[in-house]
């Protein structure tokens, strides 16, 4: 049975001698294929017909092990629902050389361009590959034959619709910015005359719920920490590298915490559902922790500044860490949460370990299995916490590939 393909085995992975594919064991028939040059690109190969078949998804980082899995498992449904997306494909490339006209004009050599020569140039390495991602992800799979010039607003409202039924509306909202930009960026050039965006509104009204953090977003926030007065700094910091809830960091004490065991234990009286939870505690969050100055005879509160009471003001240092970040859409502290459990997710961490990491109950160990269940998955939640504090360095030092 092969394992589950993690980002760091993905990124480890270099050319060889001979092209290699390496089987993802929680997707079959996913492949990550490794030509000896180092190129990686996606695969899935599926039965159709009596014949075995392979369809091309595209390359990585372009399309990351998240993306991967979700455009695989769309195309194992339409070959459940007897399609064969590789012959699709190949109908198309076919058509498109016969009635679409020039090869430049197609949309997916549209987006290559777009990518090398306005997103690269004009945008931050980290925003440049989510655009890359999305319009890999999103746009691609539908439009990737089409001429530019026949895509009309019809056709946006249909994709925007078909996203958000996929369950990712915020997606939505992102893609369509993209394909926007994309499309405004096509008629300076003479290509189009019209933007088939323009009067199309964002599918989804974000709301904090919904919220995020781009990793330019994050890093930003993280930047402007350094500035904050302490405990503050800190205290927002652990709150991006924990995944914990903001009055739980807050009122933490150092009874709670072992640093030479890297643990912070938080009692079920504080636990938001009443059952105690472990928090393993990265080598980032123990940095973070051993830099706060302890107040003599204090209570042993960790983030105090009075030695009685937990921090508060939190609307004041929230202003001071919108001011970082002044184009962002709205957001809030407990985004910090949402935004490290996809993290994980996006780095290869189970759910059922990142609903441990944040000790849920309901989900994956609802009902009767939360009954059955008592493994504490104690070395995975360290693990997927340690990988999402090792890529929130790499951001602050702007080496994150997204």
């Amino acid at each position: 049975m092969p394992k589950a393909l993690t980002v760091r085995g993905i990124e480890a992975l270099k050319g060889g001698p001979v092209r290699t594919e390496v089987p993802d064991g929680l997707i079959p028939g996913l492949y990550l294929v490794c030509q000896s040059s180092g190129v990686k690109s996606w695969a899935v190969r599926y039965r159709a017909g009596g014949r075995t078949r392979k369809h091309t998804l595209g390359r990585y980082p372009a399309i990351d092990l998240a993306s991967a899995r979700e455009i695989a498992r769309r195309t194992l449904v339409a070959v459940a629902s007897g399609r064969d997306p590789a012959a699709d494909k190949a109908e198309a490339r076919r058509l498109a050389g016969e009635l679409a006209g020039p090869a430049r004009d197609r949309f997916d050599a549209a987006a290559e361009l777009f990518i090398e020569r306005y997103a690269k140039a004009n945008t931050k390495e980290q925003t440049w590959r989510e655009s890359e991602r999305l319009l890999a992800t999103h746009v691609l799979p539908l439009w990737r034959a089409r001429r530019v010039q026949e895509i009309a607003k019809r056709d946006v409202v249909e994709l925007m619709d078909a996203i958000v039924d996929r369950g990712a509306p915020v997606s939505a909202n992102r893609t369509l910015a993209v394909v926007r930009r994309m499309f405004g960026w096509l008629i300076e050039r003479g290509v189009i005359v019209a933007n088939p965006c323009a009067d199309v509104k964002a599918p989804t009204a974000e709301k904090s719920r919904d919220r995020v953090l781009s990793d330019v977003e994050l890093r930003a926030i993280l930047q402007a920490c350094d500035r904050l007065n302490e405990p503050f700094g800190a205290l927002i910091k652990l709150l991006a590298l924990t995944a914990q809830r903001r009055d739980e960091v807050g009122q933490m004490t150092w009874r709670e915490v072992d640093l030479n065991a890297r643990l912070w234990t938080i009692p079920k009286e504080r636990a938001k559902n009443g059952i105690a939870h472990d928090v393993p505690l990265s080598d980032a969050a123990v940095t973070v922790l051993t830099g706060v100055r302890r107040i003599a005879g204090s209570r042993g509160l960790v983030f105090t500044t009075t030695g009685e009471t937990p921090v508060s003001g939190f609307s004041k240092i929230k202003k001071r860490l919108d001011a970082a970040v002044p184009d962002a859409p709205p957001w809030v502290l407990h985004d910090l949460r949402r935004t490290a459990a996809s993290g994980m997710a996006r780095l290869g961490a189970n759910v059922p370990v990142i609903e441990k990491v944040l000790n849920h109950t309901s989900g994956s160990f609802g009902g009767v299995t939360g009954i059955y269940q008592r493994h504490h998955f104690a070395a995975e939640k360290r693990a997927a916490l340690e990988a999402w504090a090792t890529h929130i360095d790499k951001l602050r030092e702007g080496k994150a590939d997204e």
